[in-house]
Order: structure tokens, then sequence, then C-alpha cells
């Protein structure tokens, strides 16, 4: 696990590792939306942040984070230093709860190869009120593994920008950080990456970023992207139920879909043309013809494809022994309508 968010830290494989990812995710995605033929991935949590894939992180920039003397990014000709990969809020809610985190980590189970993410999910959890089990079950959803089941930090996926643990793509990272009160947003302050717009100064982008292969930070991330999109849920009339596996796979929905999608999703209101740019995003179009083919719709394949791997794939009871002392700090929510 990358715990410090000095990049150049790294060995020299995990350096090699995460350049390969980069590379290989660079070349893919222009193949990918060629093949498309739209810019961009389509979903909410994804779409959101069309604005800033302009100005998408990339070889270089990751290239540049490992120079020794690196870049300072400059907004209205004020230098700005920037560590490698920033540095964490001096103030972190999450070093606020070290003590704490490190007291229940113990409870964790299930984790595996994984049990050195422990503490960043009990912390996380603590912070936001999303149970631990819950994020961890995303993170497992979302995340590349290795031959032993453990999570890789560089995970990037080929046909979008999606990189780390949390697999955000570069705008909705980019978003996360300009939104007041997570732990990105926290992040990006100590750092002085926001200009008095509140906007992410465009030569802070790369170093902002790179974040996303720092665990701590992506499962942070992940933790608030999931707060956010069980309260957008609620808000928009869908019924969350109180049980974990409703919690985590209604959270597990925002995460994979954003939150406007996963309402349509939700509701069966989901259009053809929307899931068809869905489902070819995720199994590819040639699968995805034949998906709708055999369903004699696109929402009806997208909708059996989702279900379908969400059952199979987001299963916070493998988790559920982490989140005894926690699961009773987050309110009482009613059952996910399917």
């Amino acid at each position: 696990m990358i715990v410090s968010s000095d990049l150049s830290r790294l060995v020299p494989s995990e350096k090699a590792a995460l350049i390969y990812a980069q590379a290989h995710g660079d070349v893919t995605t222009r193949l990918w939306r060629a093949a498309l033929g739209s810019s961009d991935t389509a979903d909410d949590q994804h779409g959101a942040a069309q604005r800033a894939e302009n100005a998408e992180f990339n070889l270089d920039s990751l290239l540049a984070l490992f120079t020794p003397k690196g870049d300072a990014a400059t907004a209205a000709g004020t230098p700005i230093p920037i560590q490698a990969a920033g540095r964490l809020p001096a103030a972190s809610p999450v070093s606020a709860l070290t003590s704490v985190a490190g007291s229940v980590t113990s409870l964790l189970t299930g984790l595996g190869a994984n049990a050195r993410f422990g503490q960043a999910f009990v912390a996380a959890a603590a912070r936001t009120g999303v149970p631990a089990a819950a994020l961890a079950a995303i993170v497992d959803a979302e995340a590349a593994k290795t031959g032993d089941g453990g999570w890789k930090t560089t995970s990037r996926n080929p046909r979008s920008s999606a990189a780390g643990l949390g697999q955000f793509l570069g705008g909705t990272w980019q978003s996360e950080a300009e939104r007041a009160g997570t732990w990105l947003h926290a992040t990006a302050v100590t750092n002085g990456w926001l200009g008095d717009d509140g906007r992410v100064h465009p030569n802070a982008r790369s170093a902002l970023l790179a974040l996303r292969y720092d665990a701590t930070a992506s499962i942070n991330a992940t933790a608030d992207y999931a707060s956010r999109s069980v309260a957008q849920l609620k808000r928009a009339g869908v019924a969350v139920g109180e049980d974990l596996t409703t919690i985590a796979r209604a959270a597990y929905l925002g995460h994979h879909l954003g939150t406007a999608d996963a309402v349509r999703f939700l509701t069966g209101s989901l259009d053809s043309g929307r899931a068809r740019r869905l489902l070819d995003a995720q199994v590819g179009r040639a699968a995805a013809s034949h998906r709708i083919t055999q369903a004699r719709s696109a929402a009806s394949a997208h909708r059996s494809w989702l279900l379908d791997f969400v059952s199979r794939h987001v299963m916070p009871a493998r988790f559920s022994d982490a989140v005894k002392a926690i699961a009773t700090q987050i309110e009482p929510l009613q059952t996910i309508n399917g």
C-alpha cells in the first residue's frame, strides 16, 4: 500500500508497475473512446466531471512527479510548492482518529491480503458514518487484484481514465477535491491547490490526480462519495434499507453509475440509449449487442448485467465483523427499491 503521499518514495518495482498501468491506460483509453465514438465513457460519477477531462493526468505528468526537482504550479504568477503527490492536511480528520482506528483495526475480518488497508477503512467509516464493510466491498468490486486477492493501488481502467482503488475518473476526483467538506478538499486546501474561485489550479491537477494511487486518499474519497450518494438517493425518493448489504449496494450503484443514473436505474427510468452506452462501456460493443438481442431491450440487458455484477461482487458480509462498533453510527435507512 502507498501509505506516503510522496510517490518518489516508491521502490523501483512499484514505480514500474504504476508507470506501466498509466501508459497502458493512456493508450487504451484513446482506442476505446475512438471505438465508442465518444470523448468519454458514460456515467455520471464519470460524466459529471467531463469539464476536467481536457487536462487529464497522463504518463508525462506521472513521470514528472518522479523527477526529483519536480514542477512548481503557478497561479496568477504566484508559485505554489507542491510535493510529489501532495501533503495530507495537517489537521486531517483521519490523523485525529488514528488512535481510535488502531484500537479497532483488529476487528476487521475478511480482508486477507488487504489487511494493511484496515486502519484507513475504519478511520474513513468513523469520519463519514458509512460502514467500513460497505467501503471495503466497493473497493473489492472496483480495484484490480493480484493473484492472492490483494487490491492493486495502481489499478487503471483501460477503457476510461478511472484509476486507483476507488477507480475514480480524473474529473470526478477533481470535483471531489473542489467539494467542501471532503477529505480531498482538505488535502487540496493544505497544498494550496485551489484558487480563490474554489477550482483546482491547472498546474496542480497532475499532483492531485496522482493521489488516486494513494490508498488512504482513495479510500477516503470512496467514503465521501458513498456518503453523498446515499444521501442524494434518499433525497430523490429512493428508499435505502438499513441493512449492511443494502447500504453497500446502494452506495456502489451511486459510485458506479453516478447519482443521477443510479436514481434512474433504481426507478426503472434509465432510457435505452443511455443504457446501451453504459453497457458498451462495461462489456464492449459486441457483448453488449448480444445481451441486448437476448433481452430484447438495452435497458433490460444493462439492468440484468449490473444487478448480476452487484450481487456477485458487492458482498460486504465478507467484511461485516469490521463494523460492529461503527454500524450503529449510521442513521436508519429504509429498504432499497429493486
